[in-house]
């Protein structure tokens, strides 16, 4: 199926989904994440989830318990020349609402890309074989060509693969793992 169809498909499911439902299933998709022993990064980018989204936020505290010194980013699209960026976050950042009314941090260090050993990227939804399906933008496929090759990918989604995306391109960039409430998806060889 093409990205286009199952971008409409899969935000009426996450729509259909109640919010106690949701919270249920972001809870099964900590617990996984937690039981996984999966190295702790010292440099973790994720996004602020809004609306129906699955919230990263619950995987980054965990990560902050294992790890206090970890250091954690935020992505930022520059209005100039519509490029994304990583932006540091803590307990003293100011947020303002995007173009796309997505929270962003607005002050804070940039951080390099190859200071990121993981980012955790937004999906709709993801095939069997790692690809997703973003908002259309491109922005993180643009972005993650600048990170480090060992950067470890990770989307998170309340539901499991479909079977094939029809219409990646060259520039879609695949993801290493993807966090389901049931199950952990590994797509590295």
């Amino acid at each position: 199926m093409i990205k286009s169809a199952l971008r409409k498909i899969y935000r009426q499911k996450r729509v259909a989904l109640q919010a106690g439902e949701r919270e249920k299933l972001q809870d099964l998709a900590l617990i996984r994440f937690q039981q996984w022993g999966i190295e702790i990064p010292n440099y973790l980018m994720h996004y602020a989830a809004f609306g129906d989204e699955f919230d990263p936020g619950i995987l980054a505290d965990y990560c902050h318990f294992r790890n206090p010194g970890l250091v954690e980013g935020l992505p930022v699209v520059d209005p100039e020349n519509d490029e994304m960026h990583c932006r540091e976050i803590n307990d003293q950042t100011i947020y303002s609402l995007n173009k796309y009314g997505i929270p962003e941090p607005e002050n804070g260090f940039l951080l390099e890309p190859g200071m990121i050993d993981m980012v955790i990227i937004p999906l709709l939804c993801f095939d069997e074989r790692g690809f997703r399906v973003g908002y259309g933008k491109g922005y993180y496929d643009r972005f993650l060509i600048h990170c480090r090759k060992d950067l470890v990918k990770i989307g998170c989604s309340f539901f499991d693969p479909v079977e094939q995306i029809s219409d990646v391109g060259d520039h879609d960039i695949k993801l290493d793992y993807c966090i389901t409430p049931y199950q952990i998806f590994s797509f590295n060889n």
